[in-house]
């Protein structure tokens, strides 16, 4: 490696006020960007790019089509119609004429347009008072009042902050780029010559000071790969990390409780069902720990592969645990379970929080002792005096709903203990690879015993007495209802203002969005003014365990028609006979929680009926809803949400604890992160520390990028 090379690349990590023009007062600004380094500069990329070949000018702008025009703002004018209404509205100036763009609720805007700013308006062209206009259309401030003209074909534009303009922006990012033309490749030659990819530094001068979109695309597709590839290489080397030096239990996947617990369901296993159980068996009759994720659409039947997984851990002479986030799921598993288990001689206990004191001291003596086979339960199963004879395989349900350290902690009661996780939110293939990179997952997408088809209804707010007269109709038929809030108990002023203003910030028609409900208080409602003839019943979170699982009982017994809930209801919770759900403020809750929601009813031979009552006046509110009206399959819909949210985090990698990979649209690179996650594994087959010679810059690449990571769960 050339002396320029290592000098460029240790440059990387030089604070910003290294360069030039960045004074302490600069890096403050840019610091609230997360920029500290050269290199958190380089990797600032830009959000989108302004192509001034396909530029309209207000002349040729046709009504009714999304255009973008350039031009140079010539007045801003905020107008306040009536209290709580603001519009502002921008007029723009090109060789050819004016287009105005117009904001409601939205003030801010004013203090981000400046006269004498050149503009780009994108949006749909409209014809109103005697001018070309556009509603809230999208804004990039190319050259600020006083600065000079920017060169180029392409225009990148980069995230901002107050102080720091697009010219500023892209002044330092052209000076820190110029020290870092011969930077180090962390990617091995050969893996850049398979899929043909640009080198680094040409990558980051590409995707910042493009000649043309075709090249900002190729440098992306680089960018994209190197991110993908660091993350799968981490994750997959934490894996292999975390079972070092640890052997499982050979499990029998063949015993006599597994073939007593199959012959006794009462339905045939669907084909995926097999599968999965088939690929479980593979890995517990491994002596190395099984990792697998199982992901299953709701009612596909994840509670019974499960099963038989505990089935081969009694075989095995070897306990089985298996861990829900709420005591309402827990007890569900043994209304379901149990039987099951006593008819084939297993001997189990339900662990929760609110288990007297007197039954719990005596299950964890079984435990301990290895009289319990199986247990199941909620976070009680973490405490520190539950201690197991011979734990071979946790199982835990709802695992985005627990940490990864709670998953450990569990775990470590069984050294080399084997894991199943399983989660009913479907996650896209490409989702689950970035985010579960050292699991390998099962799916299942299709439901064991065919059940009566559930439609599905947007309502609005002033339609909601369809949705009376269903549950009405329903539980006259002797069926029961739900009904699910988004909040609790009566919320204070201050709350539902923020809440509505965060939802009027997108919306361009003045409209308000409707206050939003509380369980409680239209539970009251519910009892006194729709349903006085009716048995109404109140659930939420707030209530101890065994008030939930009271009320619970009463809704499954019949005793209660309708249940008033919040999302406590979303996972697990079977009862046949609720056909009717009914949900307040819809537009509050996401695509993936709602068809959890959804997946409640419909579950007996009647037919369900969701009715989703919602004020959602933005365009992609609407999309959302709409994709739920038109279908049921879970993991089409979690596409859906990808392709309408386009979040910056879409990953959700925060939450679980790892760095946001940036660039990444996972519903068009579904092929780069495929090819990244192979190549890792191929990577670590053959190199599992990486110290091959070619692969050392990549092992120093993924450490700079963990490091922090690492040292956290180290300090935990």
């Amino acid at each position: 490696m050339s002396d320029a090379r290592v000098v460029q690349t240790l440059l990387l990590d030089e604070p910003v006020t290294t360069l030039a023009r960045v004074d302490a007062r600069r890096a403050e600004m840019l610091g609230r960007l997360g920029i500290r380094t050269r290199r958190d500069l380089i990797e600032h990329f830009p959000r989108r790019y302004v192509d001034m070949s396909q530029v309209t000018s207000v002349e040729e702008a046709e009504i009714g089509q999304s255009v973008t025009v350039v031009g140079t703002v010539d007045e801003v004018v905020v107008k306040r119609p009536r209290p709580r209404l603001t519009i502002v509205e921008v007029s723009l100036l090109d060789d050819t004429g004016v287009l105005f763009g117009t904001w409601f609720r939205q003030p801010w805007i004013a203090r981000q347009l400046h006269v004498g700013d050149r503009v780009a308006f994108s949006g749909k062209v409209e014809f109103n008072y005697g001018f070309k206009r556009m509603n809230a259309p999208i804004f990039e401030v190319i050259i600020a009042s006083g600065e000079q003209t920017v060169a180029g074909r392409v225009i990148a534009v980069h995230p901002l902050t107050e102080g720091i303009s697009s010219a500023w922006m892209r002044r330092f990012v052209a000076t820190a780029l110029a020290d870092a033309d011969v930077v180090c490749d962390p990617l091995p030659v050969s893996l850049r010559l398979r899929h043909d990819l640009l080198p680094r530094a040409a990558a980051w001068r590409q995707i910042h000071l493009p000649a043309s979109l075709e090249e900002a695309g190729e440098a992306r597709r680089r960018i994209v790969y190197e991110e993908l590839l660091c993350l799968q290489v981490y994750l997959m080397s934490r894996r292999l990390s975390a079972s070092a030096g640890r052997t499982s239990v050979s499990h029998v996947t063949d015993g006599p409780v597994h073939e007593r617990l199959l012959s006794e369901l009462p339905f045939e296993l669907t084909g995926e069902q097999r599968e999965a159980c088939r690929q479980i068996d593979v890995d517990m009759g491994s002596s190395r720990p099984m990792n697998r994720m199982l992901l299953g659409d709701v009612g596909t039947g994840k509670t019974v592969v499960a099963l038989l997984a505990l089935a081969n851990a009694v075989d095995s002479r070897t306990q089985g645990c298996m861990m829900a986030p709420t005591s309402v799921l827990a007890e569900q598993y043994v209304g379901k379970l149990g039987p099951l288990l006593d008819q084939a001689g297993v001997p189990w206990a339900l662990l929760t929080g609110s288990t007297p004191p007197e039954e719990r001291e005596r299950i964890l003596e079984s435990l301990a002792t290895g009289a319990l086979s199986v247990v199941f339960g909620t976070h009680a199963l973490l405490e520190d005096d539950v201690f197991f004879s011979a734990l071979s395989l946790v199982v835990i349900d709802e695992e985005h709903r627990f940490g990864v350290a709670q998953r450990e902690r569990l775990r470590a009661k069984g050294p080399g203990s084997d894991l199943l996780v399983m989660t009913a939110t479907p996650i896209p293939r490409t989702l689950a690879l970035s985010l579960y990179g050292d699991l390998d997952c099962s799916y299942l997408h299709t439901r064991p015993r065919a059940t009566a088809p559930t439609t599905t209804t947007v309502l609005d707010k002033h339609d909601v007495d369809r949705a009376y007269a269903a549950i009405r109709d329903a539980c006259s038929a002797g069926r029961q209802a739900y009904i699910v809030c988004p909040l609790v108990g009566v919320s204070s002023k201050k709350a539902d203002d923020e809440a509505r203003a965060a939802t009027d910030a997108q919306l361009a028609d003045g409209e308000d969005v409707s206050d939003p409900k509380a369980a409680e208080r239209e539970a009251a409602f519910l009892a006194t003014k729709v349903f006085p003839e009716l048995e109404v019943g109140l659930m939420t979170g707030r209530m101890s365990s065994e008030e939930k699982s009271q009320v619970m009982q009463r809704f499954r017994e019949g005793k209660t028609d309708v249940l008033v809930s919040t999302t406590v209801v979303e996972v697990g919770v079977d009862v046949p006979n609720a056909t009717v759900m009914l949900v307040h403020d819809a537009e509050r809750f996401g695509l993936a929680q709602l068809h959890q929601l959804r997946g409640r009813i419909g579950r007996g031979a009647v037919p369900g009926q969701m009715f989703l009552l919602a004020s959602a006046r933005t365009k992609t509110a609407r999309e959302r809803l709409q994709a739920l009206s038109e279908t049921t399959d879970g993991f089409e819909l979690a596409e859906r949400d990808l392709r309408l949210r386009h979040e910056g985090d879409v990953l959700g990698c925060r939450q679980h604890g790892l760095p946001s990979v940036r660039l990444l649209d996972v519903t068009l690179d579904g092929a780069i992160l495929q090819a990244a996650h192979d190549d890792a594994r191929e990577l670590l087959s053959h190199d599992p520390l990486l110290r091959d010679a070619r692969n050392v810059p990549l092992a120093a690449e993924v450490h700079s990028r963990y490091r922090e990571l690492d040292e956290e769960g180290e300090s935990r």
